[in-house]
């Protein structure tokens, strides 16, 4: 009995790990970008996950997202989250900003583009109001929506393949800091997300 306690009581403590969450990469051809949003609005209401998509040419690496989630859903179970949607949590840690309009930048826009869905469980987390997430019906589901999915290694890794100006801009990541730094473009990006939770 103390043991069925205790396992309900660390599921529903402030995650140190990301919620489970698959990562789903692809060509996304937006003709609509509403109906889009719209359709993944609908695979979430359907399996339960938090479904959001990022332009992948601002996406550094598979930990970019992982630790965006991360933080996130310990925002939303310390009562500190900027966003009542933990998607949108989601892209502000991903953005390394607390402006939601600005954040939304990194999503999707309308034309053919490279896009990776990021679809998570956020059930175990305190203060989201989410249920358990089908992952595997979530994922399944975008990549049918996808037009031209890339190979699902199965692992929730994507193979990132960013525009190296375009994060230095989105990130305002100048000449002089990647000099100064003793890591790579990748390396900054996933600082800015780590600060955005150190400048809560």
């Amino acid at each position: 009995m103390s043991g069925e306690s205790d396992s309900a009581s660390s599921h529903r403590n402030p995650p140190h790990r990301a919620p489970p969450h698959r990562l789903v990469a692809g060509i996304a051809a937006i003709d609509d970008l509403d109906a889009f949003l719209g359709a993944l609005d609908e695979i979430a209401a359907e399996t339960g996950a938090v479904v959001q998509a990022f332009d992948a040419e601002l996406v550094v690496s598979t930990e970019h997202l992982r630790e965006a989630t991360r933080l996130a859903a310990r925002s939303i179970a310390r009562d500190v989250a900027v966003a009542r949607d933990p998607g949108v949590e989601v892209m502000l840690y991903a953005a390394g900003r607390r402006q939601i309009d600005r954040a939304f930048a990194l999503g999707v826009e309308e034309g053919e583009r490279r896009a990776v869905v990021l679809v998570a469980d956020f059930g175990g987390v305190p203060g989201a109001d989410r249920p358990d997430a089908d992952l595997d019906a979530a994922a399944a589901s975008v990549r049918e929506l996808l037009a031209s999915p890339a190979a699902d290694t199965g692992g929730g890794e994507f193979e990132p393949a960013f525009d190296a100006e375009r994060v230095r801009g989105f990130y305002d990541i100048g000449e002089r800091e990647l000099a100064a730094t003793a890591g790579d473009l990748p390396d900054i990006v996933r600082e800015r997300v780590a600060l955005l939770d150190v400048e809560k």
